[in-house]
């Protein structure tokens, strides 16, 4: 490392921390998050979203859920905790000319939204991201942003679907299988057909109505497959219990099955949604 790239960053901050998170994002962005788009799609088709429409997206990642309802006109927000997917995020939606933006995207807690509110819809459309598997974890996101939701907005969760349907749930359970369970504080644990309900009564909802979209995972090959599944964070317990290369070696087998003859790699999955209303 050379005294030049040490003296850019500031006093006891690993630099490849950063660019590995860097690197992180930008294969979030560019490999994994695409596979979500008929998720979204679904919802904003079934909610009618639209120039009427104030949303607030819930960890917006790199902002395509967002870049997506914005081009059906919808004013949008999202806030993310991740400066480095937030960077992306304003490369896709913040004009560089310096012209009027497509979104506003703030860093935090749902609580740095509050100056544009009302919203009349909320998302957190992210099953990977967002906490689904944990009922607690996503009634406490919701509960600071719903302040901020206009009386009857409508707020939207996503999950994944039954794991019979989804073939990447046999992937995922490398990163459980390799986790100290002991230490592991995250990552990924097969979804419960209730999970998202909980999580709205925890936050004072009430339900109206679901639903369930085919979501596959594909990818143009094993290496991109990898990388993608890694960006979004739910191996990192067992990477932290293991090592890398063993993350790597084991992932790799386990998306073995799922490799086409063109060397592609297809898992097709059904993920669910629960549409909820503010009080």
């Amino acid at each position: 490392m050379t005294a030049s790239l040490v003296r850019q960053h500031p006093p006891h901050v690993d630099p490849t921390a950063h660019e590995d998170a860097e690197a992180r994002a930008r294969d979030w962005a560019e490999i994994q998050e695409r596979v979500l788009v008929p998720l979204h799609e679904a919802v904003y088709e079934r909610l009618d979203v639209g120039p009427d429409t104030r949303l607030l997206g819930l960890r917006c990642g790199s902002g395509l859920a967002l870049l997506l309802a914005a081009a059906r006109g919808a004013a949008v927000t999202g806030v993310d905790p991740s400066p480095c997917l937030l960077a992306l995020a304003r490369e896709r939606l913040l004009p560089p000319d310096g012209g009027s933006p497509r979104a506003e995207l703030l860093r935090g807690s749902p609580v740095a939204a509050r100056s544009a509110a009302p919203y009349g819809l909320i998302t957190a459309l992210d099953p990977v991201r967002c906490p689904s598997g944990d009922p607690q974890a996503l009634a406490a996101l919701l509960t600071e942003a719903l302040p901020y939701a206009a009386p009857g907005a409508a707020v939207v969760l996503a999950g994944w679907g039954p794991q019979e349907r989804c073939a990447t749930s046999t992937v995922l359970r490398v990163a459980a299988k390799l986790a100290d369970p002991l230490r592991s504080n995250g990552g990924w644990r097969p979804a419960r057909r209730d999970d998202l309900e909980e999580a709205a009564q925890r936050a004072g909802l009430r339900p109206d109505g679901s639903g369930r979209v085919s979501c596959p995972f594909g990818y143009a090959d094993p290496g991109s497959a990898v990388r993608g599944l890694l960006s979004t964070g739910l191996f990192d317990a067992a990477i932290a219990a293991t090592d890398a290369e063993q993350v790597d070696k084991e992932l790799a087998e386990a998306l073995h099955p799922y490799r086409r003859a063109d060397g592609t790699v297809w898992m097709p999955n059904v993920l669910r949604y629960l549409i909820a209303r503010v009080p």
